[in-house]
């Protein structure tokens, strides 16, 4: 790496250390159970199965008792007391597994939205880059999808899964029980089959529509250039046939899910009372058999509903699971970070990075070798160099933001791996290069403080106030009707890039790190501003990494 590294400003006085304490059972990397465990899911999953299994017990009661005294000839009071009080029974039974439903796939959906937040931040940036804003938005949506349609169609399945795994045993007393039991098994395997079938569609349809989204949002990005490149007869023709394909993708899916949920539990009860038919009126089963069969074939029936419309939706959150998989991985990654996450950094060098190597998983020659540093507390240190001279690199190295491909970094006397990297990023914060960072469509306080607990109490307000009127945003803050709470962003208040440099800045100082790393962050400010900048530097930073062009 050519590149100069000299001391830039003296030191400034130290700053105490901000320690941070993470309850186990938040953090987003344990394993995925852990969390369900520790969050209650696993024993309400538990009480929701047995309550289904009681719903099955008073169901079947129910008709055994109406069914058994309508085809004996004696249906006197008895028994339609008995099939009144399983009924009523059943409702409280179903209330209950409504509700325990709903509180699953709420907290399932939560637990899920966490750790696929907390992946995509653990995400390798190169990978990143890579991926179109388009492709983003495909998995968003993807993830959206396995929220809603995974968890009400993997209760529905794995409910109908276990109603079809008793029926055979219950068929067994019935009449015709052979016949019975080899019909439901077959079409069991016909309903499997044509679903295998349904997901090969749905997987296609799936691939179209993603390439319909990253079309749509790349071209909304470029139309400018299409504009001066294309006629505008030529605009919108790969468009119009690709959303073609995707209606008519579409229309299928459509057809092959309808036929598949309307269709195969009615044809196997007519089916079933088929079978039964021949033993019902030669008279060779008593009347308790021929109830019981009665009965089970309904239930049966109910049980396919209830499978083919949890497969629908369980098949498509599968296909959904497969684009977000790689986020849900990432996130354990941060499972060494324990419960208490604190640093001490009471020896005298703070950052240490000995033989570094960096090497893009696409390229043969590296972009770092053999690169080492040494930052002591209180350095403020000026790394400057060529434009592909790899400041970035190293930058994004220190930070925690990319992984070495060889050699050992260190903060204090610890490595990433022991200390995690959620402790890592509090000990070392970056401001990245303007094109890699962001100001979001939220109020100013949000983009300032989204290093702080949300929601921000009143002192991380009035701090942030502060540190905004120390680097020169107090003309901008009194052109804001709302103040901090203005919304800013493509869809708000419009900020200049030395503006943006500066609220930049302050996310970074607002998180009281034990090191800064700026990232040609002071690059667009005018000489009176960057030198104001820099005094609010001094004032509050214990040790700085200032990444700069010479």
């Amino acid at each position: 790496m050519d590149a100069r590294l000299a001391t830039y400003i003296a030191a400034v006085p130290s700053r105490s250390v901000h320690r941070a304490e993470v309850s186990a059972t938040a953090l987003p990397g344990i394993p995925f159970c852990q969390q369900l465990h520790a969050t209650g899911l696993l024993w309400r999953f538990g009480t929701l199965l047995g309550a289904h299994f009681a719903e099955i017990g008073l169901l079947l009661a129910s008709w055994a008792s109406i069914g058994y005294g309508a085809l004996s000839g004696r249906l006197d009071g008895g028994w339609l007391a008995a099939w009144a009080l399983c009924l009523v029974s059943m409702v409280f039974v179903r209330a209950t597994v409504r509700s325990l439903q709903g509180t699953l796939a709420v907290g399932f959906g939560g637990l899920l939205k966490q750790r696929l937040l907390a992946g995509a931040m653990m995400m390798d940036p190169d990978m990143l880059r890579r991926k179109g804003v388009g492709e983003f938005l495909g998995e968003t949506l993807e993830a959206e999808m396995i929220e809603g349609m995974g968890t009400s169609g993997g209760f529905e399945m794995l409910l109908a899964s276990l109603e079809l795994l008793v029926t055979p045993f219950l068929l067994a007393r019935g009449a015709a029980a052979g016949s019975e039991i080899m019909l439901l098994a077959a079409w069991i395997s016909l309903v499997l089959i044509l679903f295998a079938a349904n997901t090969a569609l749905r997987s296609q349809w799936t691939k179209v529509r993603f390439s319909v989204t990253l079309r749509s949002v790349e071209d909304m990005t470029a139309h400018r250039t299409r504009i001066v490149q294309q006629t505008p007869t030529e605009w919108h023709g790969d468009e119009d046939a690709e959303l073609q394909r995707y209606a008519s993708l579409s229309e299928k899916l459509d057809r092959s899910t309808a036929w598949i949920e309307a269709t195969m539990p009615r044809g196997y009860v007519m089916m079933a009372l088929g079978v039964l038919t021949p033993s019902f009126l030669a008279g060779s089963a008593t009347a308790a058999q021929q109830a019981i069969t009665l009965g089970i074939v309904l239930f049966a029936g109910a049980a396919l509903e209830r499978l083919t419309f949890g497969m629908a939706r369980g098949c498509a959150a599968w296909i959904a699971w497969r684009s977000v998989k790689p986020m849900f991985d990432a996130a354990s990654r941060s499972l060494n970070e324990g419960i208490t996450t604190a640093i001490d950094s009471a020896k005298d060098t703070v950052l240490r990075a000995k033989d570094v190597v960096f090497r893009h998983e696409d390229r043969a020659q590296p972009v770092l070798r053999d690169c080492s540093i040494n930052i002591r507390r209180g350095d403020f240190l000026l790394l400057e160099g060529d434009s592909g001279s790899g400041k970035s690199t190293l930058a994004a190295l220190l930070a925690g933001l990319r992984r070495p491909s060889a050699g050992l970094i260190l903060a204090g006397a610890l490595d990433r791996q022991t200390i995690g990297d959620t402790a890592w990023r509090r000990y070392v914060a970056v401001a990245p290069q303007y094109h890699e960072n962001h100001i979001f469509s939220a109020p100013l306080s949000f983009n300032l403080l989204m290093g702080r607990p949300y929601p921000h109490s009143q002192r991380d307000v009035h701090e942030a106030l502060e540190l905004c009127h120390e680097l020169g945003l107090g003309p901008l803050l009194g052109r804001m009707p709302a103040g901090l709470d203005q919304m800013v962003g493509e869809t708000g208040w419009q900020l200049s890039q030395g503006e943006r440099s500066r609220v930049f800045l302050a996310r970074v100082l607002l998180q009281h790190p034990e090191v800064v790393v700026l990232d040609e962050t002071l690059a667009a400010l005018d000489p009176e501003t960057l030198e104001q900048c820099l005094q609010c530097l001094m004032r509050h930073v214990q040790t700085l990494l200032l990444v700069a062009h010479p």
